[in-house]
């Protein structure tokens, strides 16, 4: 394939050919080969990972971790590093909160799953991760990270979050270059605008936190919001 035909922002001699199949199918992407994974589907994976109880499992199947629940899988790096940690502790400082929201976290790198084991067994105050109530993933052969999309060049995952649904649909999705932390905050606050939504069909406009006046999806809604939000928004 010439990579120059698809205007793609990687080098397609880094992936197999069964790997360009499994993502550069364009009819499942009508607007293009790297159109957002919101609105689809979210690849499903069976790696292994050290639970939250620090047992290793070669059969991790995200699909049936979730069971039913929203998602959040959060990738990362690498273990041992600078920005990864506080990431990943900010998570689990509010993992209450995610439970309140029925959201099941997942963490993901490239990194082995005895490394995975090392990192959660070093204190946090030499900068390990110290105990956490989520699974850590091992993508160790980079074929998670690929199907997200979220490889970088040199061949680690940027920081990229995803919200997966109760069916299984990625509703959000960000994603950061190595430098940029992310805000736990604002996940929740994503996830309350979902919950919000699906709940109340009414959408949530620019802003918008739990507990403040979201809009009818007409003309009439959003004239009648922008009346009395436009100088506040």
């Amino acid at each position: 394939m010439n990579k120059g035909r698809y205007n793609l922002p990687f080098d397609l001699e880094n992936f197999t050919e069964d790997e360009l199949k499994g993502f550069l199918n364009l009819d499942d992407f009508p607007y293009g080969p790297i159109s957002p994974l919101v609105t689809t589907k979210a690849p499903d994976f069976i790696a292994s990972a050290v639970l939250r109880d620090n047992s290793i499992v070669d059969n991790f199947s995200l699909s049936k971790y979730l069971g039913g629940s929203y998602g959040l899988i959060f990738f990362y790096p690498a273990d041992f590093t600078y920005v990864c940690p506080t990431e990943i502790i900010a998570h689990n400082n509010r993992i209450e909160e995610f439970e309140k929201r029925n959201v099941k976290i997942v963490g993901i790198s490239i990194d082995s799953k005895h490394a995975h084991l090392a990192w959660k067994k070093t204190p946090v105050e030499k900068g390990g991760v110290g105990d956490l109530q989520f699974p850590l993933v091992s993508d160790i052969n980079k074929s998670i990270s690929r199907s997200y999309r979220v490889l970088n060049r040199e061949g680690a995952a940027l920081r990229a979050s995803l919200l997966i649904d109760k069916d299984g649909f990625i509703k959000h999705a960000t994603i950061n270059d190595l430098p940029i932390g992310r805000n736990v905050d604002e996940t929740l606050r994503v996830i309350d605008a979902l919950q919000f939504t699906e709940t109340n069909g009414e959408v949530c406009p620019a802003n918008w936190q739990k507990g403040k006046e979201a809009l009818k999806p007409t003309p009439e809604g959003i004239a009648d919001y922008l009346a009395k939000n436009s100088k506040k928004i």
